[in-house]
């Protein structure tokens, strides 16, 4: 197993809900925290309604089997060398007080857990996934845990597109494959008839996502030409255990936290997938008049 990178820290905030759901995403945010020398704080959030105080809601709607969860999802990740805090928080909703954790404790980063359910009419992941990706003032990554990660990680996937979020997704692929030992794949898919690059503005792309991995690991960089990127994608990562994209361009307006394809691999692909929107401080109208 790899050394961790003692140079960089930060914080990663892991939203725990169950302990099917939390044991996985620890999974992921103790290689990363490992990894990038972050501390992690988990966070249960109390979703209290407008009937009942705040105060009332920990009374009232706090259970002892939670807190035993939050304290056990804590003794992992310290068992694993990882410093970490757990808060209990009362909030209006749960993306609120997820998305107010994040504010209060100034982290870098949030790992959220999807369990990839059918998309529902106006909602792409889930009422409090897509409100965190919209509204956090941070990175946010979110796992798909519809299937346990295969274990051994031996073989990670990473689709490059040039996208505005790829490099929080390299960076991700990176922590995880240097903490396992995992070979890496760099993937982008190009329509053959399609006027977005020639081959050797591809062969750049790739380089330049080489560039944030160590020497000391396996990097295949791969071209392939096909009429459905999403397919083309999605049939690779039955190949890889995990799959690190950043959240894509395109798509209906409903869809534009994700794009069209990084929500169809998250949904179709055959292992894990992590989805990565690297935060913007930039609106995107005050980017246009900059610009």
């Amino acid at each position: 197993m790899s050394s961790s990178r003692s140079d960089v820290g930060g914080s990663l905030l892991v939203p725990v809900a169950n302990p099917e759901t939390a044991d996985r995403q620890l999974d992921t945010a103790i290689d990363i925290a490992t990894d990038r020398s972050y501390r992690v704080l988990l966070v249960y959030i109390v979703d209290v309604p407008s009937q009942l105080s705040l105060q009332d809601g920990r009374r009232y709607l706090l259970e002892d089997d939670d807190e035993e969860m939050l304290a056990a999802a804590a003794a992992r990740v310290e068992d694993a060398g990882v410093p970490v805090d757990k808060r209990i928080r009362m909030a209006r909703g749960v993306s609120t007080g997820i998305i107010g954790a994040a504010k209060k404790y100034d982290v870098d980063t949030i790992l959220m857990g999807w369990r990839g359910r059918p998309p529902r009419q106006d909602i792409i992941l889930g009422n409090h996934i897509d409100r965190v990706l919209r509204d956090a003032a941070c990175d946010v990554l979110v796992k798909r845990i519809k299937t346990p990660t295969p274990a051994p990680i031996e073989n990670v996937l990473v689709p490059v597109a040039g996208g505005p979020h790829e490099s929080l997704a390299t960076d991700a692929a990176a922590s995880i494959a240097r903490r396992n030992d995992a070979a890496v794949t760099l993937l982008h898919v190009r329509e053959p008839d399609g006027p977005e690059r020639t081959r050797a503005e591809a062969k750049t792309l790739l380089a330049q996502a080489a560039a944030a991995f160590d020497d000391g690991l396996s990097i295949d960089r791969q071209i392939v030409e096909s009429d459905d990127v999403d397919a083309a994608i999605t049939d690779r990562t039955s190949e890889h255990e995990v799959t690190v994209l950043g959240t894509s361009r395109g798509g209906l307006i409903q869809r534009a936290l994700l794009g069209t394809t990084s929500e169809a691999v998250g949904r179709h692909a055959a292992n894990t997938v992590i989805l990565a929107k690297r935060h913007d401080p930039v609106p995107s109208r005050l980017r246009r008049l900059l610009s």
